[in-house]
């Protein structure tokens, strides 16, 4: 664990030395709440209610989620890239060691970008003179942890399989399928048909849902419990997948 807990320490200093980590992962979500709360402000409030702040800021959240995967496969294919993995396998270092060392400074990131998140809705929510509930904000914060673990699985599979060029590209296709079909900009719920459909097949779908009805403190079986159950199935399946890629590779280096 203390192994770990030093990878971890390596990691996160190697994040807070990158520009590009505070543009994306938390300046571009904040600029998409202001730019799309001045858009709902701009139109009819019955029109598109996906844009009111309590819709709005849980969906941002899980956008956000989506750039904290893009930093994980960068960070995990750069080191493959290089030799410092290499050093690495020659230590007492497990896989397991590894993977906690990527994963848990990812997931502190997303939590702390949540709560920047919330915190800049709520004070948007005042301005604008529709206060947030803040027990409301907590519980969703608590029903995004499962869809971070599960965008933190995606980048570190895609980091294992994929060198530092072709790895970014496949998580930005993630990012713009997760964005639309997760329903984030616009209602999927209200358009119904095969969009829905579509939306429905995919896990980003279950994400914004799962924290928009936690943001509501909706907590029914359809809206909140299923769409949870789906988000935490698929989370534990991309860590298991990402954590078992990366062990395989280890051992093809090694051998």
């Amino acid at each position: 664990m203390n192994r770990a807990l030093a990878f971890t320490s390596r990691n996160i200093k190697e994040l807070l030395r990158d520009p590009l980590g505070y543009i994306f992962c938390l300046g571009f979500p904040l600029i998409m709440l202001v730019i799309m709360t001045l858009v709902d402000q701009s139109i009819p409030k019955e029109a598109v209610t996906v844009f009111h702040i309590e819709n709005l800021a849980p969906g941002v959240a899980v956008f956000g989620q989506m750039f904290v995967m893009l930093f994980t496969a960068l960070n995990v294919s750069t080191d493959r890239s290089g030799t410092f993995l290499m050093r690495l396998y020659a230590t007492p270092m497990t896989a397991a060691d590894l993977t906690a060392g990527y994963i848990i400074p990812m997931f502190i990131i997303s939590v702390i970008q949540a709560a920047i998140t919330f915190a800049a809705a709520f004070v948007i929510s005042v301005i604008i003179g529709s206060a947030l509930s803040i027990g409301g904000m907590l519980m969703s914060m608590l029903a995004l942890i499962p869809s971070a673990l599960m965008f933190i699985g995606f980048g570190l599979l895609f980091g294992v399989l994929f060198n530092e060029k072709s790895a970014p590209g496949l998580c930005s296709i993630i990012i713009s399928l997760g964005s639309f079909f997760g329903g984030i900009w616009f209602d999927a719920q209200r358009t119904g048909g095969v969009m829905l459909k579509i939306c429905k097949c995919t896990p980003f779908y279950y994400c914004t849902k799962a924290a928009r009805s936690a943001m509501a403190l909706k907590f029914d079986g359809n809206g909140f419990v299923m769409p949870i159950l789906i988000v935490v199935l698929c989370a534990v399946l991309m860590i298991t997948l990402g954590s078992f890629s990366f062990s395989k590779k280890m051992r093809a280096d090694l051998g």
